[in-house]
């Protein structure tokens, strides 16, 4: 890969889950819908796990690949943003449940 494209899937990856994250929470703000509050459940549990692997499969790729460790690394900085923005969104959605 080239150094612009392992950033890239980064960004698109956070971007796609964030996206998501902002669908579930909005939606069930909006309509009252328990089924975005369901999606959004799953979301935490397959989202944790996917970024997860992807996380390991870039250290993976750049301890095999040192020229682009620095860029797999920022990476999964980009990645790891939708930790804290994935714990705000669960406790508005358990505080609007209780």
């Amino acid at each position: 890969m080239k150094n612009e494209s392992v950033i890239y899937f980064g960004k698109s990856v956070f971007g796609l889950f964030f996206v998501l994250g902002n669908i579930c929470l909005l939606g069930y703000l909006l309509s009252k819908n328990d089924d975005f509050a369901i999606g959004g459940f799953l979301l935490l549990i397959f989202g944790t796990v996917i970024n997860l692997l992807l996380i390991i499969a870039l250290l993976i790729y750049g301890t095999i690949k040192k020229d682009q460790l620095s860029y797999c690394l920022r990476a999964i900085l980009i990645l790891l943003i939708n930790i804290p923005v994935a714990i705000i969104y669960a406790l508005i959605g358990i505080n609007l449940n209780t």
